[in-house]
């Protein structure tokens, strides 16, 4: 299992789903996972996050489900916040390879954002919102993280999407050795329509 963080518009979506068609993974966004909820709609929409507790539970419903069908995981976004990352060490870090974290500036990260036209990324304050409660939490999770010797690397997400790819994949192998690329001729149109989460 890879964990993938990153500020809104990094990349994460995009690059997971791209990791996925490589190494014949599943992608699990947890944005995803959330606005397929109908219940979440306007909570989402305010920029605001969901309840732990309905995250985790979503979110092992998904992992659980992929592991049973024979699939390795990507996660996207997920732990957000430091009562996730906790039980998510607490339950499963035996079956963490390591987590990477997508680094894309600010100003280009709202460029990019602008571009997507969902409508939790119209408001600059909604935007904001999400970046700081992002920033508080990694530095919660990381150290918990690192408590149970998951290796942590941090990646450029700027440039072309496609370099972005190769850059991940290298890193992906050092972290889990058994990983084999299983389709490395990634449709590049249909990833570069959107900078995902």
């Amino acid at each position: 299992m890879i964990i993938l963080f990153g500020l809104a518009g990094s990349g994460k979506g995009t690059q997971g789903k791209a990791l996925s068609e490589i190494f014949g993974w599943r992608a699990l966004s947890v944005g995803q996972v959330i606005r397929d909820t109908d219940e979440y709609a306007d909570v989402i929409n305010n920029g605001n996050l969901i309840p732990d507790e309905d995250v985790i539970r979503l979110m092992t419903k998904q992992i659980e489900k992929s592991e049973a069908e024979g699939f390795d995981v990507i996660l996207d976004g997920y732990p957000r916040t430091e009562y996730q990352a906790k039980w998510l060490v607490d339950h499963m870090s035996d079956k963490i390879d390591g987590a990477i974290i997508l680094e894309v500036p600010k100003e280009e990260l709202y460029e990019r954002l602008s571009l997507r036209g969902r409508d939790d990324d119209k408001e600059k304050e909604s935007i904001d919102r999400r970046f700081e409660i992002f920033e508080q939490n990694i530095c919660s999770i990381l150290p918990l993280l690192e408590a149970k010797n998951i290796p942590i690397k941090r990646v450029d997400g700027v440039g072309p999407i496609g370099e972005v790819t190769d850059r991940l994949v290298d890193v992906v192998k050092e972290l889990n050795p058994d990983a084999t690329e299983q389709n490395d001729d990634v449709n590049g149109e249909e990833i570069e329509k959107s900078y995902g989460e």
